[in-house]
């Protein structure tokens, strides 16, 4: 345990900034989650509302630093892959 005031208040604040991270995150995953399983069910309607939703959600984490920007890059990357391969087999 911290016994400086000041490292006190630091701790205070990692637990808080932990815990909002964590649920940010697993918020952020939550959202890609949906995209692949609106890609699996065959659903194009949802799985591209779901992909515009889970975009701006990997824009924003990797802006704010929540995730690496690459890290974010790749995954809207991915996703993208999914919902463009759905869309061409449902045309073909």
């Amino acid at each position: 345990m911290p016994n400086i005031a000041s490292a006190k208040k630091r701790l205070r604040q990692n637990v808080v900034r932990r815990e909002k991270n964590r649920a940010d995150r697993s918020r952020l995953r939550n959202i890609c989650k949906k995209v692949i399983k609106a890609v699996s069910e065959g659903n194009v309607d949802l799985a591209q509302s779901s992909f515009l939703e889970a975009t701006k959600a990997l824009d924003k984490a990797g802006a704010a630093g929540l995730i690496h920007r690459n890290t974010s890059s790749r995954k809207k990357s991915r996703l993208s892959l999914l919902v463009r391969k759905l869309k061409q087999s449902k045309t073909v």
